[in-house]
């Protein structure tokens, strides 16, 4: 009875959304009504393995997707007191991964292609060759796929969440955003969350979208033809405004970004290989507060760690660190180097650790990160098929 009451509750709740966002209220409440939180059978028989999603919750996984083409899959590792690495299983995600035309150490070429609601237990992972997402319930160093669902465009490569809303970021066919409601452990696309971005149909276009820390805007970083940080504030009932405020950096090619702790964006630039921090006003409007160059090549990835931020150099296989300073600013703590190609990572949630994946050799790099911002090598892992593979979220 008390699980009849909380489906009903939440079809209720989701066909409130689906009236306000033009979207038929009966077709989406029956989809949240009926979709049970269990596993499809094919998600059971198969395991072997900005925002909310900062919470602290205790875990000490990490998980890595492959984007292996053939049948992409996310690896578990279990995180040991000292912070390294053992691998505890590889589970398909029922899609496939992709590579873009001209990429060699990063296939999807974007930042956020998992994404981890600790607070839900819930890992959400992109197949690019697919056109889908797929959903995992997170079980300790344990994976149930409970759900692949069209990402609403062509070539999917990065998700993000804000409590029960969750959306996708498609780079082929002029780029695009699809937004979905989660309920459960589910997700129901909203088809007036939908958000073509307009750009070049023959190119590469999104590096990351991800919501502010808040949840109230979305953040989509554009390359190629667009060269932009686009941000869509978000309704009350979740859905992204008609048209973005556009931040246009020509020539600076924004790519990967994560948030620092006063809520400013840290954006990677490759263009110039640098990183550039702006400031997000309540209207979606960026104002800029530096860039700093990293003296590196392809400078693509960011991560924020505190007070520190860390920047991936692909070609240079190197992290370039930096203190931020309370307006904002940057100070260099150097560079370390990482095995070659280096691309996304992930810090764990008590920031003591760093993971990074290398594309070269499909290898994820640890460190220990000091109170100074410096860090240590402890070791490394290499992920089985995940040459060029992208996607890195920790516990």
């Amino acid at each position: 009875m008390a699980l009849a009451k909380a489906r009903i509750s939440r079809a209720a709740r989701i066909a409130r959304v689906a009236r306000t966002t033009g979207v038929g209220a009966v077709a989406v409440a029956a989809a949240a009504l009926f979709a049970a939180p269990a596993a499809s059978a094919a998600g059971a028989a198969d395991g072997h393995h900005g925002s909310d999603s900062r919470a602290h919750y205790g875990s000490s996984t990490v998980f890595v997707q492959t984007d292996d083409t053939t049948a992409n899959t996310v690896v578990a590792y279990e995180r040991a007191a000292d912070g390294t690495l053992a691998q505890k299983g590889v589970y398909r995600t029922g899609g496939k991964g992709g590579v873009l035309a001209g990429t060699v150490v990063d296939h999807l070429a974007s930042q956020g292609s998992l994404a981890y609601d600790r607070r839900h237990q819930l890992l959400y992972a992109v197949n690019a060759g697919s056109n889908t997402v797929t959903v995992f319930a997170v079980h300790g160093d344990h994976l149930r796929r409970v759900q692949e669902i069209s990402s609403g465009g062509e070539f999917p490569v990065s998700v993000t969440f804000h409590g029960d809303r969750v959306y996708v970021a498609n780079t082929l066919g002029g780029g695009s955003v699809q937004g979905f409601v989660r309920t459960g452990e589910r997700l129901v696309k909203v088809p007036a969350w939908h958000r073509d971005l307009g750009l070049s149909a023959a190119t590469s276009a999104v590096g990351q979208i991800s919501f502010t820390p808040d949840g109230s805007k979305l953040v989509v970083t554009t390359k190629a033809s667009g060269q932009s940080i686009d941000v869509f504030p978000v309704t009350r009932h979740g859905g992204p405004s008609a048209q973005p405020v556009v931040t246009s950096l020509p020539g600076a090619v924004p790519f990967g970004f994560d948030f620092d702790s006063a809520g400013r964006i840290q954006v990677t630039e490759a263009g110039t290989n640098s990183v550039g921090t702006f400031a997000v006003a309540r209207d979606g409007g960026l104002t800029a507060k530096g860039t700093v160059p990293t003296g590196q090549t392809a400078t693509c990835w960011a991560v924020t760690v505190g007070d520190h931020v860390y920047a991936s150099n692909a070609a240079s296989g190197t992290l370039s660190g930096y203190r931020v300073g309370p307006r904002g600013e940057l100070t260099a703590l150097g560079n370390t180097a990482t095995d070659a190609g280096t691309v996304d990572a992930a810090a764990s949630s008590d920031g003591r650790y760093l993971y990074v994946q290398t594309g070269a050799k499909g290898i994820v790099d640890e460190f220990r990160v000091g109170r100074d911002g410096s860090l240590t090598a402890i070791g490394s892992v290499v992920v089985p098929g995940a040459v060029g593979g992208e996607g890195i979220v920790a516990g």
